[in-house]
C-alpha cells in the first residue's frame, strides 16, 4: 500500500505549518573544544549580558555582567576584569557576531553553487508578498575553488532522451538568452555570459543509430530544433571530421552551445543578495529534528521527521551557530549524500522507505585544455563522439577543451583534484585524433579536475521533497548536467516549496520516491 501511495504521488500539498519559525531564544557563537563548549557569549534572556572567558583556566567562570541601569558605569570595570584573565594584549569583549548566520531563517539552502542560488532566486521572485520569506544560503567553499559549477565546460543542450530533461534545458536557455531581464541589478553593469550558440553535434555508430533517431523524435516533439545528418552530409558541413564508423549524427540548430559558468554563478549571487538573501561561509554539521510515527493503511509503520534546527560550523573557526528553520533545501551537489545522512535519510532497515539512501556520491572528472594550430575553425560545435570523448573550442586562438567520462572500472579516486595525464593519452586523445585528424598534433597546455554529483541509480536529478523527512527538499544528483538545468530546477523546487506541487515543468519522475520503488529515469544521453 505504501508503494502504491508513493506511485500515486500522495503526499503533501502546501505545507500546513507555513514558513514561519519558532522565535525562541538560542545561544550565539558556541565554540567547540575538546572539553565541551567554551567561550560562548550567551544571548540575553533578561536585562543583562553575561561575559565568559575563553581561557581554559577560567572555564565557565563569569567575569562580568552588564546590567540594565549601570551599563556605562560598569563597562570599564568589566573590561579590566576580562583582560586580567586574558593577559597579553588588547581584546574587545563586545563579541562581533556579524560573521554568524542568523538565529532564524524560514529556508536554509545547503550549498551556494548555481543550483542553490537558483533556488534562492526563485523563492524570492515568487514569494508573496515581497519580503515574506527569509532565505539563508550556507556555502563552505566561499572561493568556489572546488565548485562543480566553475570547473565545468559550460555546455547547454536539448539533446536528451527524456522529455523532462529537454524541457528543463529549453527553459534554462530562455533564461540565459534573456539573463539581464532576470538578473539585472540597479546601478550594476549588465551580465555577459558569453553564450556561444555553436550547437551540439552527437555522433552515433551503427549500433546507436536507432536510439539516436528515437531521441531526436522526442526532442522535436518537445520543441527542440535538431536535425539528423548522414555521414555524407556531415562531411559536407564539417570537412575536418573523419566519418569512419559514423552511421548517423544529430545536430542542434539553435539554443545549444556553451557559456561562462562563472558569470552565471556571480550574476545569481549578486541578484539574490540584492533581493535580501543572506549568506554564510560555513559547513552544516548537524540537524536537530523531531519524530512522529504513522501507520499506512496496510499496517506498515513509518517514522516521520521534521528538521527544526540546522547547526552551521563557521568557516576557519571552531564556532557554530544553530539556525531555526522551517524548510531545508539540500543543494550540496557532490556532498548532498552526506547532508542527507545527517538528516537521517537512509537510516532504517534495508528494503524499506526508511532505509532508502540518497544515491548521490562524489565522482571526479578531468577536463583537458589543448592547442592545435590546424584544428577546426570558429563554426565548430560541441562535439560528442560515439566513444564518449568530447571537445569544444575555447576562445579564438585554436584552443580546445575536452575529456571523456571513465568506465566504472576506471573511476579515479575522488579524494583529491589531481589530474591523471595518462588518462588523456590513453582514453581521450586516441578517439579524438581518429575523429579529427588535425588533433594528431595537438599540445596539451593545461588540465584540471572537478566533481560530478553522480546519481548512481540512474544519473538523473533528484528534485522535490523527501517523503519521510518532511521539510527537506532535494535539488541534486544531476550527474554532469546540473549547470545547464539550474535555472529551471530552481524554479521547480521553489514552486514545490511555496505551492506544494510542480507548475512550470512536471518533474514528478525525479522525485526521491523512485529509489524506493526501483523506477529508473531512462536517459540515454548522459555524458
Amino acid at each position: 500500500m505504501l508503494r502504491r501511495a508513493l506511485r500515486l504521488g500522495l503526499g503533501r500539498g502546501p505545507l500546513s505549518w507555513g514558513l514561519g519559525t519558532h522565535r525562541g531564544g538560542s545561544t550565539l557563537g558556541k565554540v567547540e573544544g575538546s572539553g565541551g563548549y567554551r567561550g560562548s557569549w550567551v544571548a540575553p534572556v533578561s536585562s543583562y549580558v553575561t561575559f565568559r572567558t575563553q581561557d581554559p583556566a577560567y572555564y565557565g567562570k563569569t567575569v562580568g555582567r552588564l546590567g540594565e541601569g549601570d551599563q556605562n558605569g560598569k563597562l570599564s570595570e568589566i573590561k579590566k576584569k576580562i583582560q586580567s584573565v586574558l593577559p597579553g594584549g588588547a581584546w574587545n569583549p563586545l563579541y562581533n557576531t556579524s560573521h554568524l548566520p542568523p538565529e532564524h531563517s524560514d529556508v536554509v539552502i545547503v550549498g551556494g553553487g548555481v543550483i542553490g542560488l537558483s533556488v534562492a532566486y526563485w523563492l524570492k521572485r515568487l514569494e508573496k508578498p515581497r519580503g515574506a520569506i527569509r532565505v539563508l544560503v550556507v556555502e563552505r567553499d566561499h572561493t568556489y575553488s572546488r565548485a562543480s559549477t566553475v570547473l565545468s565546460v559550460g555546455g547547454i543542450r536539448q539533446q536528451f532522451s527524456v522529455p523532462e530533461n529537454i524541457q528543463l534545458s529549453l527553459f534554462s536557455i530562455e533564461f540565459l538568452r534573456n539573463i539581464n531581464e532576470y538578473l539585472a541589478v540597479v546601478d550594476d553593469p549588465p551580465l555577459d555570459i558569453q553564450f556561444n550558440p555553436a550547437g551540439y553535434l552527437l555522433l552515433a555508430s551503427e549500433k546507436g543509430a536507432a536510439v539516436m533517431e528515437s531521441n531526436v523524435k522526442v526532442q522535436r516533439q518537445e520543441g527542440a530544433k535538431v536535425c539528423l545528418m548522414s555521414p555524407e552530409q556531415l562531411r559536407n558541413k564539417f570537412p575536418w571530421i573523419n566519418t569512419e564508423g559514423v552511421a548517423l549524427a544529430s545536430y542542434g540548430m539553435e539554443h545549444e552551445g556553451w557559456f561562462d559558468p562563472w558569470c552565471l554563478l556571480q550574476g545569481l549571487r549578486r541578484k539574490v543578495q540584492s533581493m535580501g538573501v543572506l549568506f554564510c561561509h560555513g559547513e552544516v554539521t548537524r540537524f536537530v529534528s523531531s519524530s512522529s510515527h504513522a501507520e499506512t493503511t496496510s499496517g506498515e509503520e513509518v517514522t516521520l521527521k521534521r528538521i527544526h534546527e540546522v547547526h552551521v560550523k563557521i568557516d576557519r573557526s571552531l564556532e557554530y551557530q544553530p539556525v531555526e528553520c522551517a524548510i531545508v533545501i539540500n543543494a550540496a551537489g557532490a556532498w548532498s549524500g552526506q547532508i542527507a545522512e545527517l538528516a537521517g535519510v537512509g537510516k532504517g532497515p534495508p528494503g524499506t522507505l526508511q532505509g532508502t539512501k540518497l544515491p548521490v556520491e562524489l565522482r571526479k572528472r578531468y577536463v583537458y585544455f589543448w592547442h592545435c594550430p590546424q584544428g577546426p575553425g570558429l563554426e565548430t560545435p560541441f562535439v560528442i563522439d560515439a566513444s564518449g570523448a568530447y571537445f569544444r573550442r575555447e576562445g579564438l586562438g585554436n584552443n580546445y577543451l575536452g575529456g571523456c567520462s571513465p568506465t566504472e572500472e576506471e573511476e579515479p579516486d575522488p579524494g583529491n583534484l589531481e589530474v591523471d595525464h595518462d588518462f588523456f593519452q590513453d582514453k581521450v586523445w586516441p578517439p579524438l585524433a581518429r575523429r579529427v585528424p588535425a588533433f594528431e598534433t595537438l599540445k596539451v597546455r593545461n588540465a584540471w579536475a572537478g566533481y560530478y554529483d553522480y546519481n548512481t541509480f540512474d544519473q538523473n536529478g533528484v528534485v522535490g521533497p523527501h517523503p519521510l523527512v518532511i521539510n527537506m527538499y532535494f535539488a541534486t544528483g544531476f550527474s554532469g548536467h546540473g549547470l545547464q538545468q539550474a535555472p529551471a530546477v530552481g524554479r521547480a523546487v521553489a514552486e514545490m516549496v511555496l505551492d506544494g506541487h510542480f507548475q512550470t515543468i512536471n518533474l514528478s519522475p525525479f522525485l526521491f520516491n523512485r529509489f524506493y520503488l526501483g523506477v529508473k529515469v531512462q536517459e540515454h544521453n548522459i555524458i
